[in-house]
């Protein structure tokens, strides 16, 4: 086994090309991805079989073709474990390649959590405050509040979609209007042009994550 090889696990389908280019960008050459989607398994007629209830944690994520997926949470775990078991097979580190919260996930390699590294880099930066965040689904609005909750911080949201056209620049703007003072983009699906985009409409400081959990596993797996 590669001391370079890092998987990288998505709650959509792999292998993820709008989100990989990001990554490989920080990581460099000599670090190898090996993807898995926990839909990877599902036929697209099966699709429907992973949609939340009403009364279920809501994800969003993307299919193969590039379609944007609404996934249920408790329909989501025992597929999310079954690759997540085959793939720390051939790898040091796993990247969870979502913000949400995965606590009850078995693994026996470390497991890279976007969700717990974006709330705790916040309360570095910005013990006191009013948080902004953009947000792809307004369903999940409330769960990520209570997410967001330990932070101590007044928090703000915005809904702007990663997956389709949405209006990342007017969202940031309008957090700003708002009394935001330090905004990020909770969703892995958001890209570096979703973060200048913020930046432009708000004039403040922008996390995207995608790009900080692959610097923090850059500094793991560099020996």
């Amino acid at each position: 086994m590669s001391k370079g090889l890092i998987g990288v696990l998505t709650i959509g389908q792999s292998p993820r090309t709008d989100v990989t280019p990001s990554f490989e960008k920080i990581l460099g050459e000599e670090i190898k991805l090996i993807e898995r989607g926990a839909l990877d398994r599902l036929k697209m007629e099966d699709m429907q079989l992973i949609s939340p209830d009403l009364t279920e944690q809501t994800y969003l994520s993307r299919l193969r073709n590039g379609k944007a997926v609404k996934i249920g949470k408790q329909r989501l775990l025992p597929l999310l474990q079954r690759e997540l078991t085959e793939l720390e097979m051939s790898v040091e580190v796993v990247m969870m390649l979502c913000t949400g919260d995965f606590p009850t996930l078995n693994a026996t390699k470390p497991i890279i959590y976007p969700d717990q590294i974006l709330t705790h880099t916040v309360q570095a930066i910005s013990p006191t405050g009013v948080l902004g965040l953009i947000i792809p689904l307004e369903e999940q609005k409330e769960t990520l509040i209570e997410k967001w909750a330990t932070c101590n911080l007044t928090l703000i949201t915005e809904v702007a979609s990663p997956y389709e056209k949405s209006d990342v620049k007017g969202a940031a703007e309008r957090l700003q209007q708002h009394g935001a003072d330090l905004i990020v983009l909770d969703c892995m699906g958001y890209n570096e042009h979703h973060k200048k985009m913020a930046i432009v409409g708000s004039g403040l400081p922008v996390i995207l994550p995608r790009t900080l959990t692959a610097r923090i596993a850059l500094e793991y797996i560099e020996k």
